[in-house]
């Protein structure tokens, strides 16, 4: 049984954070942090946690996470980073669901993110937690970047290919389309229901945060420079993000279904469908990854779908911890979708 921590624990993925690990076996929930929340009973907030959960939010207080063996940081971009240190430094392991430790360049970082990095020296050894590629080292790290959701959908979705060099890393195209919820739990006009419902648009197409991520990963994981065009949609649904990515084949006898069955066989939580198109409701509230394959011509058409909040976020996160402490990897993540 390991003690846990969630510093920022009022957000939609601390939310699921919490609703992932109250039910997981070998998890003991100690602290939950929240500057503006403290003193109030978490389920209160959260009325869905009513009888699983007696916690209240508390400060973020070092010496109370010092106490954890694993704290999670569910917080905007920019708090991990001004905390790791000194937890670390106690033999606290972390894992960061924003973005402070994604990025290995600490002045890549600031133009994305406009400040400073403020421990840059972590850089190097943060392990990014996308299990697929990296299994071996987030079984030995202390600190761990989870990745973002667009960035699990895509990576996952051009990752064989790219490892077959099957396809040319020039030409690769991600038509994305994710759920409001996304956006994160904050009041804006632009995420009300009279403002996104019965629309759709592009939104960051100069250029989003999580481009020179997924342009890392190819980089690290597949060798290749890749040549990306990234564009993301906002779409009038809660959960979920769909991928839509397009690349040149240049071996066009090679069956795609077939290498990326063979690439994925022992991964349990990627699904690969045989034929149709997977949708964002066959993975709601679980941690799965669909994705289908299509071709028309040279074009290959990879289609990923995951729940943003789980294998996009919270999910990912906890499968990371597992595989940080020993655990079954699929422990406490075997939901199934919700449907309708």
């Amino acid at each position: 049984m390991i003690q846990v921590g969630i510093v920022g624990g009022t957000g939609y993925t601390g939310a699921e954070l919490l609703r992932l690990l109250i039910r997981h076996p070998a998890v003991r929930l100690a602290v939950i942090t929240s500057r503006t929340e403290a003193g109030q009973p978490v389920a209160e907030l959260f009325p869905h946690l009513r009888g699983h959960l007696d916690l209240c939010f508390s400060e973020p207080d070092p010496e109370s996470l010092a106490d954890c063996d694993l704290v999670f940081f569910a917080t905007p971009n920019g708090t991990a980073m001004r905390m790791a240190p000194g937890l670390l430094a106690r033999g606290v392991r972390i894992i960061d669901l924003a973005a402070d430790f994604r990025l290995k360049d600490p002045a890549e970082w600031e133009r994305w993110y406009g400040i400073p990095h403020e421990c840059p020296e972590l850089l190097a050894e943060a392990v990014y937690g996308l299990p697929e590629v990296n299994r071996p080292a987030i079984r030995s790290a202390r600190l761990i970047a989870n990745p973002g959701c667009y960035p699990t959908a895509i990576t996952l979705g051009f990752l064989p290919l790219l490892e077959r060099s099957a396809i040319d890393p020039k030409w690769l195209i991600a038509d994305a389309k994710s759920g409001v919820s996304g956006a994160g739990r904050k009041g804006e006009i632009g995420l009300l229901m009279a403002e996104v419902g019965e629309s759709f648009k592009a939104y960051a197409v100069s250029g989003h945060r999580h481009l020179p991520e997924i342009a890392q990963n190819l980089r690290l994981f597949a060798g290749v420079e890749g040549d990306l065009t990234f564009v993301p949609h906002l779409v009038p649904m809660i959960r979920g993000i769909e991928a839509t990515l397009y690349a040149r084949l240049l071996d066009e006898s090679l069956d795609p279904v077939a290498l990326y069955q063979a690439r994925y066989a022992d991964e349990p939580f990627i699904d690969i469908l045989p034929n149709g198109s997977p949708d964002t409701r066959s993975v709601r509230g679980s941690n799965q990854c669909r994705i289908a394959l299509a071709r028309q011509g040279r074009t290959v058409i990879v289609q990923t779908v995951i729940d943003n909040l789980v294998k996009g976020a919270a999910g990912q996160a906890i499968q990371n911890m597992n595989l940080m402490f020993g655990f079954a990897e699929t422990l406490g993540l075997n939901d199934l979708a919700l449907l309708p």
